[in-house]
């Protein structure tokens, strides 16, 4: 296929990151490094608490350690680099590592969704069908929703966009940080329309239908705490507080990301709620679990 008038293929990408002025980005550099050792560390010793803790030996922190090494891996898909560009005026990428950023972002955000799903399910089953909840989430149950929940993620994320490969045209900067799929589409060679047909269709898989599911099984879960005695309510209640305040943050900021045509992406605006998406996120959810779970800080 030709090439349109006066573009050119790109062979890597110019990322513009947040500001030319060496103070800001050295600021930067400073607050972006103390939020990944927090996630690193946060995450990790999350994961260590459960591993080596016996009473944690439940389904509900088996997939919460699941959750805390996505954070693990999305946040070190992002901030290594940002960290780099920050000290670094030449801030190029090539477009092999691009590619890499763009289908592991689309991965483990595809992930996240399902496994918060998956989680949701858990619950349900806690507080609506206690007596069968040992029987419904034994651990053979468990091991292959985790499955499903990576498997899936990868054929409904990246096996779609495999198929569709996109020319890169110069002029190659793009105004963001990392390279994320709303952006990457506005330097493509060809028309966006088949690209924009993908996101959409990802959008729905991996966003839309997780969060109705969410949506449906708190409605029930709801409607059953409502009936139960009033002494059990808060307990109820709190086993699935931390499960909603995660929820609403990480598809409150997709879909303030990926609700909308690709073509009126707005980079700077974007590029902030990503910065909340894929940094930000990551840090807090092991904060939000261990605080909010009396189980963690014993």
């Amino acid at each position: 296929m030709d090439l349109p008038v006066n573009r050119t293929l790109a062979t890597e990408v110019i990322l513009l990151g947040f500001s030319r002025n060496f103070r800001i980005n050295l600021l930067l550099f400073f607050i972006f490094s103390v939020i990944y050792l927090v996630t690193i560390i946060g995450n990790g010793l999350m994961v260590c608490i459960i591993v080596s803790s016996p009473h944690l030996h439940t389904p509900m922190y088996f997939f919460l350690c699941n959750l805390s090494l996505i954070d693990i891996f999305y946040s070190t898909r992002t901030v290594p680099k940002l960290l780099l560009d920050l000290l670094s005026s030449s801030r190029r990428i090539s477009l092999l590592a691009c590619g890499v950023q763009v289908y592991a972002g689309l991965f483990l955000g595809g992930t996240e969704c399902l496994l918060l799903a998956v989680m949701a399910y858990d619950r349900y089953v806690a507080v609506c069908r206690p007596l069968y909840y040992l029987i419904v989430m034994r651990w053979n149950i468990c091991y292959q929703l985790i499955a499903f929940v990576w498997v899936g993620s990868f054929l409904t994320t990246v096996v779609p966009s495999l198929v569709m490969p996109m020319r890169v045209c110069n002029p190659n900067q793009l105004n963001h940080f990392v390279c994320e799929t709303l952006a990457v589409v506005k330097l493509s060679c060809d028309s966006t329309r088949e690209s924009e047909i993908v996101v959409v269709f990802l959008t729905f898989i991996v966003i839309l239908f997780p969060f109705l599911f969410i949506l449906l099984s708190y409605i029930v879960i709801i409607s059953s705490v409502l009936m139960i005695q009033s002494a059990r309510r808060s307990k109820a209640f709190s086993t699935c507080s931390s499960h909603l305040t995660v929820v609403t943050l990480l598809y409150g900021t997709a879909m303030v990301m990926y609700f909308g045509p690709p073509s009126k992406y707005v980079s700077n605006k974007d590029k902030y709620v990503s910065v909340f998406n894929t940094v930000i996120i990551p840090m807090i959810n092991p904060l939000i679990y261990s605080l909010k779970n009396k189980e963690v800080t014993k």
